[in-house]
């Protein structure tokens, strides 16, 4: 059994990445303890996270709700057979748009996580982590 007591504490962040050198401004935060408010973050780096899942989700709802909502509204439209496939619009929209669109945020987002970790310096992979989760010492 190791001594947990004895673990350097500026290395590892809480969100499984290292923070290198000044990367972590807020190292006297207390993530675990604090309280996350999603309409008020309080660190730099949950604002842009928050801002990047808040826009990825109202993409989400325009792909997924948007074909439903047109075939409600504009029911001529969205009903008429496609001149390629012969089905109709909101089907083929239902049907391929809303999977291929969730494929597409799902790559987007790890893009814009990847890009946000390298803006705040943090470095996934590079602390040897146990088998029980913690880091090796």
């Amino acid at each position: 059994m190791t001594d947990n007591s004895s673990r350097d504490s500026g290395d590892a962040a809480t969100d499984g990445g290292v923070a290198a050198n000044a990367a972590q401004t807020h190292s006297d935060t207390d993530y675990l303890g604090a309280e996350v408010n999603l309409l008020s973050p309080s660190t730099p780096y949950m604002r842009d996270h928050l801002r990047i899942v808040w826009t990825g989700f109202a993409i989400w709802v325009v792909a997924v709700w948007g074909p439903v909502t047109l075939t409600r509204f504009a029911t001529g439209a969205m009903t008429q057979p496609m001149p390629i496939l012969g089905f109709p619009l909101h089907y083929f929209l239902v049907a391929f748009g809303a999977p291929t669109s969730a494929l597409i945020l799902s790559f987007w987002y790890s893009r814009k996580r990847d890009a946000l970790d390298e803006k705040y310096g943090i470095e996934h992979g590079t602390a040897d982590v146990a088998t029980d989760g913690g880091a090796d010492e």
